[in-house]
């Protein structure tokens, strides 16, 4: 059966935060360590609520099963839930401000199936459709990878404090 892709709603997210920690844990364990992925699962990951809000969040879901999940934002956050946040989110102007990419997990036993690319297209051409021409995006180390392949190049590194002491590194990157 084919993935499908659908606005996410507040009904999924105890499914997506689920969807999320499995898939940090599966998917990170070449790139952070144990105590790195935990801290982020924590402090960093997680449904952000405003994405659900402003209809920017998409679940991927193969036999109705949510196997993946992404979204865009048109605010100024980079990457993070609603556990990350600390101050008001202020909306882009797509005339010079890039639109973001949020957000992307997909469960390890459907990793490498093109699910993340479908969603990222979806929220590219959403994004577009609101008058944004570029994207950023703060990706883990393991989405840089997709990222690269779908057009976006690495600016910097941003070494993430987390409030336990351990540090995340990310990648900010760029589409335009």
């Amino acid at each position: 059966m084919p993935v499908t892709t659908r606005l996410a709603t507040f009904q999924d997210t105890p499914q997506l935060n689920e969807l999320i920690a499995q898939s940090v844990r599966g998917l990170s364990t070449e790139y952070y360590t144990p105590a790195q992925i935990e801290s982020a699962i924590k402090y960093i990951f997680g449904v952000d609520t405003q994405l659900v809000i402003d209809g920017t969040y998409y679940v991927a879901e193969k036999d109705s099963v949510i196997v993946g999940c992404g979204g865009w934002s048109k605010r100024n956050t980079l990457y993070g839930g609603d556990q990350h946040k600390e101050v008001e989110d202020p909306l882009l102007d797509p005339g010079h401000d890039a639109a973001r990419i949020r957000a992307f997990f997909v469960h390890p036993d459907y990793a490498r199936q093109g699910i993340g690319r479908q969603i990222i297209n979806v929220c590219e051409d959403a994004a577009k459709a609101e008058g944004f021409m570029s994207f950023e995006l703060g990706a883990t180390l393991p989405g840089v990878p997709l990222y690269a392949t779908m057009g976006y190049e690495a600016i910097e590194r941003v070494d993430a404090p987390l409030q336990d002491g351990e540090v995340l590194g990310i990648i900010k990157m760029r589409k335009s």
